[in-house]
């Protein structure tokens, strides 16, 4: 009895000091592998800040392998695949995040959002829908619809946007009063497309009550009562245009002209159009009341006052046209071909926004997809 409690006093001890030292081996351990990872992430950070991104990238996974629980490093590493354009490996990152069943519910939210961002840089616009749907209701809610709203636009389904776009208003995010107002247009131009004249000017309706300052509605609603014959109505909206819209009526100037010469209202129109000049001088405005006014000699004075006040090379290209030009015939026609070479770069219109230059006038910028960026003048005149 004795022997045996001499031994248990003599391996009481040892079996504690083994302890401890395994202990303190894995406290070490640990602390080796939590200091080895900070320094595989600084790595790749500073290769990333250093563009090099296949070397940031290698670092990064290196880092993900040491220690695969961290989510940070998870997002870091699919971020930099989807800036690649690496979107399948982006996907399969972020979808590894999606099922940890340890992940809290923020960082869940996080990685639902940047797997709906990875589909949509990838294009896979349906599983990209999906999964910005599936963010309603979470933190990243506004930046899902906003990104709704943008991928909406691109497949043109109109009424879905007006959809987001309304509720992103009544939440307060913006007023997009006027977007839903082009989105409406953009219905009623697929409308009247499928011959549904009815249901056009219907949505053309709506848009104007939408954003009663927004020029497009107006604009669309005069041209199409016009091609239907009604060109009193027509008159009459291109004249609501004229009220809200002073700068845009330069766009519809020529077609107002030709629907008062076809309801007989050339006196009125006339007065409108050299009021609206008087106002804002521009060439639109001149070649209108030329179709109201044909004669050459009243043509002639107007571009001559024109150029005492905007020298416009459209305006000198029209001048030398006319007949009584005093250049000789064949000089006359060199002149006015030099002068057609000299100006087409200048009845572009240009984006405010991008820059982008365009010999028709859009809505919606094709450069940067901007809404309502184009001044309704020619580069000339701005």
């Amino acid at each position: 009895m004795d022997f045996e409690l001499s031994w248990l006093l003599i391996a009481l001890p040892l079996v504690f000091g083994f302890g401890w030292l395994a202990s303190k081996l894995d406290s070490r351990q640990w602390k080796r592998e939590q200091r080895d990872a900070p320094k595989a992430y600084f790595k790749g950070l500073n290769l990333l800040l250093n563009e090099q991104q296949d070397k940031a990238i290698d670092a990064f996974i290196e880092a993900v392998q040491a220690d695969p629980d961290t989510s940070e490093l998870h997002f870091a590493l699919g971020n930099l695949f989807r800036r690649r354009g690496e979107y399948e490996r982006a996907v399969r990152v972020h979808q590894h995040l999606l099922s940890r069943a340890d992940l809290p519910r923020s960082e869940r939210e996080r990685a639902q959002h940047a797997l709906a961002q990875d589909f949509y840089k990838a294009g896979l616009f349906d599983r990209a829908e999906e999964a910005f749907a599936a963010l309603r209701g979470s933190a990243f809610e506004s930046e899902a619809e906003l990104a709704l709203l943008n991928l909406y636009e691109r497949t043109r389904e109109w009424a879905k946007a007006a959809e987001v776009a309304r509720h992103l208003e009544h939440s307060g995010t913006a007023s997009f009063a006027s977007r839903i107002a082009h989105y409406l247009c953009e219905q009623a131009l697929e409308a009247q497309a499928r011959d549904r004249q009815d249901e056009a000017l219907q949505l053309l309706e709506q848009a104007r009550k939408a954003a009663p300052q927004a020029a497009r509605a107006h604009v669309l609603t005069g041209q199409m009562l016009a091609r239907q014959g009604r060109h009193e109505a027509a008159m009459a909206a291109f004249a609501e245009l004229l009220a809200q819209q002073p700068e845009a009526f330069n766009l519809v100037a020529k077609d107002y002209a030709e629907a008062a010469k076809a309801s007989g209202a050339v006196a009125k129109a006339l007065q409108t159009l050299q009021a609206q000049y008087q106002r804002s001088p521009g060439m639109h405005l001149i070649l209108a009341m030329a179709l109201l006014e044909p004669d050459a000699l009243a043509q002639r004075q107007r571009l001559l006052d024109h150029l005492r006040t905007e020298p416009s090379l459209s305006a000198t290209r029209l001048l030398l046209a006319q007949s009584n030009c005093p250049l000789a015939e064949d000089d006359g026609k060199l002149v006015s071909a030099a002068l057609d070479r000299a100006v087409r770069p200048l009845q572009r219109y240009r984006c405010a926004a991008c820059g982008f230059e365009a010999q028709h006038y859009f809505w919606q910028c094709p450069g940067c997809l901007g809404w309502d960026t184009y001044p309704p003048r020619h580069v000339e005149e701005l």
